[in-house]
C-alpha cells in the first residue's frame, strides 16, 4: 500500500475516532488567539475553535481576534491564551513555547495597484506603505526586510482589510501581508492590483536569517488572472501554553490533523496541513501531548 494512501486510510480511521472522543480533563475555557480580520489565520483559527468545541464538550473554546504572531506570542507567554497561532521567525526563544504542529507555510505578498509604477522591493522607497497590525508577523517581517535592504517608507500599520480598502481608494501605495494564499484582502481587491516580484530579495533573506525563510513561489492564477508571484514562505505553527494538560493537547493535535478539511474551510494552502509535515516545527519542540498523538499515528 503506498503512503499517501496508507495516510489517508489512517486518517479517516482517527477521525472517526474522533467522533465519540475519550473525555479528558479540560479547562473550563480555552482561549486561541488568531488573527486580524482579513487574515487567514481569523478564518483557520475560527474554524478550529468550532472543531475543538465539539472535540471538548464542557470546554468553551474562544477564538480570540488578534494582530496576528507577535501579540499571540505574548498573549500565550503571559497565560492569556494556551493556543496560538504564529509564524516561526518572530518566535525568538524556542525553548519558550511549545508546539502542536505545523500547519501550513505563508507567503509574503506585497500587493500594489495594478497601474503603479512600483515593480521592484526598492521601488517602495518614500512610498506610503502598510506593514499589517501592530504586533502581527507581517510587521516584524516587513519591517526586518525594510531594514535589511535598506528601504525607507512612509510606514503606516493597519488590518490587511483595513490595507486594502486603502489601496481600492488610492490612499496607500503598497500593502505587505505575511499571510496564507489566497488572502481575503487581496481576493477582494478583484484583480484592480498586481504583486511586486522578490526573486533577489528572497534569496538573499533566507540566506541572510537560515532556518525560518524559504524562496517559494505563489502559482499564477492564485488571484484570478494574475501570474505567477516569486516571493518567500514562511512555517506557520500551532502553538500550546506548556502548562496544558498533555491530554488535552493530543485533543487538538488529532482534532487539527484530522479535521482538517472543516479547518481549512476551502483556503489551498492551508489544505496542505498533513501529519507527515506536522512534526517539522524547526528549532520549536512539541508539546508532550503532541509528541504522543504523532507517535501513536506511527504505530
Amino acid at each position: 500500500m503506498s503512503l499517501s494512501r496508507r495516510t489517508l486510510l489512517l486518517g479517516a480511521a482517527l477521525g472517526l475516532s474522533g467522533c465519540t472522543p475519550r473525555k479528558v480533563d479540560a479547562p473550563p475555557e480555552l482561549v486561541l488567539a488568531t488573527g486580524p480580520d482579513g487574515a487567514v489565520f481569523r478564518e483557520v483559527g475560527g474554524a478550529l475553535a468550532e472543531a475543538l468545541a465539539e472535540q471538548l464538550p464542557g470546554t468553551k473554546v474562544i477564538p480570540l481576534p488578534t494582530a496576528a504572531s507577535v501579540e499571540n506570542l505574548q498573549l500565550l507567554k503571559s497565560g492569556r491564551a494556551q493556543l496560538a497561532l504564529s509564524s516561526l521567525d518572530p518566535i525568538d526563544d524556542p525553548r519558550s513555547v511549545r508546539a502542536v504542529g505545523r500547519l501550513y507555510d505563508s507567503f509574503m505578498q506585497i500587493a500594489v495597484p495594478a497601474g503603479s509604477p512600483i515593480a521592484k522591493f526598492r521601488d517602495l522607497a518614500g512610498k506610503r506603505i502598510s506593514l499589517g497590525p501592530k504586533g502581527s508577523g507581517t510587521e516584524f517581517t516587513s519591517t526586518r526586510m525594510l531594514n535589511h535592504f535598506g528601504v525607507s517608507a512612509m510606514v503606516e500599520l493597519m488590518a490587511h482589510a483595513e490595507a486594502s480598502r486603502r489601496i481600492s481608494e488610492g490612499s496607500l501605495d503598497a500593502m505587505l501581508a505575511l499571510t496564507g494564499i489566497p488572502t481575503p484582502a487581496i481576493t477582494d481587491l478583484r484583480g484592480n492590483v498586481k504583486l511586486v516580484d522578490l526573486p533577489d530579495e528572497a534569496i538573499k533573506f533566507a540566506d541572510t536569517f537560515p532556518g525560518p525563510y524559504i524562496p517559494a513561489t505563489i502559482p499564477a492564477k492564485t488571484y484570478d488572472a494574475l501570474l505567477s508571484n516569486k516571493t518567500f514562505a514562511v512555517p506557520n505553527l500551532l502553538l500550546a501554553h506548556e502548562s496544558l494538560s498533555a491530554d488535552v493537547v493530543e485533543v487538538v493535535t488529532r482534532t487539527v490533523f484530522t479535521e482538517t478539511a472543516r479547518i481549512v474551510g476551502g483556503h489551498p494552502e492551508a489544505a496542505r496541513i498533513n501529519v507527515r509535515t506536522g512534526i517539522a516545527t524547526g528549532m520549536v519542540p512539541l508539546h508532550d501531548g503532541a509528541a504522543r498523538w504523532f507517535r501513536s499515528v506511527k504505530r
